[in-house]
């Protein structure tokens, strides 16, 4: 067999020799464009604005209100009110005339005073201000703790996207370093279909040999084909993480191969951070201090009451004119208090406090899946690079097996199924070594978005 064939072979072996795992500068910057890019990650942005804007309109309810009102009426018919102003002063005006023996107090009519007023204005500015109001303080902060929540959401979403992403990446990455492996395999085969026709054709041979060659490399196409299958898809699901176009290029980092970190933390110290820096648990807290403030509220609505003002300053009279008679303001002060509403405030405090508690369980629930996640992520990752150095190893076995059995099948010592076998135990060793690196790449990304450390 050609030399240079097998080592062309057994070239990829070299890749995985010094494990070592470091963040790529590739991959890095596939992460930060996703940041800036992925639709899930924008939705997340805009309810978190959204969330901002809500305790700006919060915060606003603590200010007066002031509007310009005006009004102007036009009237004629309807109900009129009867001022009998005639009868109660003609018969005094007639007793004066007689007094005085003149004539100078003459009778008048009675006056019907139209009830809706004709040519009549009222323009005015009115200021509302609430003085004491336990609905606006208390939903205030609430609101406020809400926003920590939303900011929290996507800051959880963001370690989910980059492990996404990474993920995604080394899943491509070992779909690319599959399809080597396999079309090297596949040029070490031909070769030998060569080899074994040329055997058979100077009948040293029998032609058993040639169809095993080829039922071997129709074997190698169908892998080649399903690993190509895999390739695609790996490649359209991570431009779709980065909202790009699904069959855009992705730059390879052939440095990523050669890289390895080691987490010396223990478990107590890995499950600490976590705890720490987990967005979920930060969510949940603002979540339950924002119900702290619900129940603050219902408290309020039951025991305190509503304090407000109302001022107006303006004009107000008949004809549409602007004058020191017409001028007028108005100053109120109001107040509502609820005493009794049979039970209902009772009832909602005690459900404010029970959704607290559950809330509180929740917590509970939350830091030990966190718990249970760390000490999964880490004995996970410690199996893959175990799985990992046995690979190494098998490689290594497989590779001297396959010299021996190639220089014996070269010197007619061995049978071409021998070889074959010793192909594919070489093969799948490659492959096996492949996944188990990229799988170990996998587990330490699954690790560090578990202690949010991506």
């Amino acid at each position: 067999m050609n030399i240079k064939i097998v080592i062309l072979f057994l070239f990829p072996i070299a890749l995985f020799s010094n494990s070592t795992m470091a963040q790529s500068p590739i991959l890095e910057n596939y992460i930060q464009e996703g940041l800036k890019s992925n639709l899930q990650l924008k939705q997340e942005q805009l309810n978190f604005e959204r969330s901002e804007q809500s305790l700006q309109l919060s915060r606003a309810l603590f200010l007066p209100q002031v509007s310009a009102i005006g009004n102007y009426t036009l009237a004629g018919g309807g109900r009129k009110i009867q001022f009998p102003v005639g009868d109660l002063l003609n018969p005094v005006y007639s007793t004066l005339n007689q007094l005085t023996n003149t004539n100078n107090f003459r009778s008048i009519s009675n006056v019907d005073i139209q009830f809706l007023p004709n040519d009549f204005h009222e323009t005015k500015v009115r200021v509302i201000q609430n003085i004491f109001n336990p609905d606006i303080y208390f939903a205030y902060k609430a609101q406020k703790e809400l926003t920590t929540v939303q900011q929290a959401q996507k800051k959880a979403y963001e370690n989910e996207l980059k492990f996404n992403i990474s993920s995604a990446y080394y899943q491509y990455l070992q779909s690319e370093e599959g399809g080597i492996i396999l079309k090297k395999t596949k040029i070490v085969l031909n070769e030998i279909l060569k080899i074994n026709q040329h055997l058979v054709a100077n009948a040293k041979a029998t032609k058993d040999v040639v169809l095993n060659t080829e039922y071997e490399l129709s074997k190698i196409d169908q892998q080649i084909a399903e690993n190509a299958k895999n390739n695609q898809v790996a490649k359209a699901y991570f431009n779709f993480l980065l909202n790009r176009d699904l069959s855009q290029e992705i730059i390879r980092d052939s440095t990523i191969l050669s890289s390895t970190t080691s987490h010396e933390l223990s478990i107590n110290q890995l499950t600490s951070q976590a705890l720490q820096q987990r967005q979920e648990l930060k969510q949940l807290e603002g979540g339950i201090r924002a119900n702290e403030q619900l129940v603050g509220l219902q408290k309020g609505n039951a025991f305190l009451p509503k304090l407000n003002a109302v001022g107006d300053i303006g004009y107000q009279g008949f004809q549409y004119k602007f004058d020191n008679p017409q001028q007028f303001y108005l100053v109120q002060f109001g107040l509502s208090w609820d005493l009794f509403k049979g039970g209902e405030k009772r009832t909602k405090i005690q459900q404010a406090r029970i959704d607290q508690q559950v809330m509180e369980n929740r917590m509970d629930q939350l830091k030990k899946q966190i718990e249970l996640q760390v000490i999964q992520a880490h004995y996970e990752l410690e199996t893959a690079r175990i799985a990992l150095q046995a690979s190494q190893s098998g490689v290594k076995s497989t590779e001297r097996s396959f010299q021996i059995i190639q220089s014996k099948y070269a010197e007619g010592q061995a049978i071409l199924l021998e070889y074959l076998d010793a192909q594919n135990k070489l093969t799948t060793s490659r492959l096996t070594q492949s996944i188990n690196y990229y799988e170990l790449l996998r587990k330490e990304a699954s690790l560090q978005k578990t202690i949010a450390t991506l």
